[in-house]
């Protein structure tokens, strides 16, 4: 086949299919291509075709997809954000970046990893979906309480914690050790905090490493309330999207909200800490506002809702300070190579699957490095620093 002669034998609806899984308009393919938009539009007509060059690149760098799928004689059946997620408004779902797209196919891409990986089953004989129930009509104090217990994380263990990153690793692992797998990525989406996708034996928790610890360590409770009650899930940092919901769906977030706040703050502890200063909230200074913050490893706005939640500061104090304080905060990035950012990213507990079924010699070095999304020869160099537990 010359590369410069149109492809014979593709089908056009698959080009239309592969752009619009992504969220990609004919313009945003035809800017990527430096073509005009006619003709990518007369491609997925079926009128003209693409050159091999071109179908690469489509392929390859726009699409992100093997070449093979554009022979398919249909579109392969594949789920899509707009289905998918009824947590976010429609208006928000149109306005996905590509970005966010591909990190949703990714997830996907792990839980069909795990089913094969794992023949199907859960690794835990009890996953933590089937013995914690929740309701949003039932006491959120009351379920925090049961989420808490089946985590097996006290109060006193979560405050003991030095910084938000040992708390993140804290949760994180207390989370997986019940199930689920979680995952984490730099979105280019900044607005998303994270999404989940809800499964009978493989339930998955993606968050957004662009986002402070704190955020994360909120998000992942968010998202891990979706899980338990059956359901898929997609956030942003702002929660003002909540509004634009139908009122089923606002409710179900708000849910969301108000349990993973106790959890991580639980109520009868946070009126312990703050007694002494009852009242007085909108004057109390920075410090006060930090050590909370830092007792419970959240954000200084979680603290600050806390009190809004309590009616112990009015809405436009709580969203100046919330604004302020929005502006200051920067995720801190540590400098670090491929290798500790991927186990970063990796859910720990899947990772370790595919390890020690690499040992057991149930999958080859091939596969298993497959499984992670390596070359085969980086495999034992990220074992070493998955064992020793280096973060980036």
């Amino acid at each position: 086949m010359m590369k410069s002669t149109p492809v014979v034998g593709m089908q056009p609806e698959l080009l239309k299919w592969a752009r619009e899984s992504i969220g990609k308009s004919p313009s945003d393919v035809a800017y990527a291509l430096r073509r005009p938009v006619e003709e990518v539009e007369s491609w997925e007509r079926g009128d003209k075709a693409p050159t091999y060059v071109q179908l690469e690149k489509l392929a390859y760098e726009i699409y992100k997809r093997p070449i093979a799928v554009f022979f398919l004689p249909i579109p392969p059946l594949e789920s899509n954000p707009q289905s998918d997620f009824r947590t976010l408004p429609e208006d928000d779902l149109r306005e996905l970046l590509p970005d966010t797209y591909l990190h949703i196919r990714r997830a996907r891409a792990y839980q069909f990893a795990l089913r094969e990986l794992l023949e199907g089953v859960s690794p835990n004989p009890i996953p933590m979906w089937h013995s914690v129930t929740l309701s949003e009509d039932l006491s959120v104090v009351q379920q925090a309480v049961q989420v808490r217990d089946c985590l097996g994380i006290t109060l006193d263990e979560q405050t003991r914690c030095t910084d938000d990153e040992q708390a993140l690793k804290q949760w994180r692992s207390s989370v997986e050790r019940m199930g689920i797998f979680v995952f984490k990525n730099t979105f280019e989406q900044k607005s998303i905090s994270g999404f989940c996708l809800s499964d009978d034996q493989f339930p998955v928790i993606y968050l957004n490493n662009s986002t402070t610890k704190t955020r994360q360590i909120f998000s992942l409770f968010h998202e891990l309330t979706h899980l338990l009650l059956r359901m898929n899930g997609i956030s942003k940092v702002e929660d003002t999207y909540i509004i634009g919901l139908p009122q089923r769906e606002q409710k179900v977030e708000r849910f969301c909200n108000a349990l993973a706040a106790e959890i991580l703050i639980p109520i009868s502890d946070f009126r312990q800490q703050t007694h002494q200063i009852s009242g007085n909230i909108e004057n109390a200074t920075e410090t006060v506002f930090e050590n909370l913050a830092a007792r419970y490893s959240v954000s200084r706005e979680a603290i600050l809702r806390r009190f809004l939640d309590q009616k112990e500061v009015g809405t436009g104090f709580y969203e100046r300070k919330a604004k302020e304080w929005a502006s200051q905060q920067k995720q801190k990035t540590k400098g670090g190579n491929h290798y500790t950012t991927l186990n970063t990213y990796l859910s720990n507990k899947f990772s370790k699957e595919v390890f020690s079924r690499y040992h057991r010699q149930q999958i080859t070095k091939y596969e298993a490095s497959d499984y992670l999304g390596i070359k085969p020869k980086q495999f034992d160099y990220l074992e070493r620093i998955k064992l020793r537990g280096i973060e980036a």
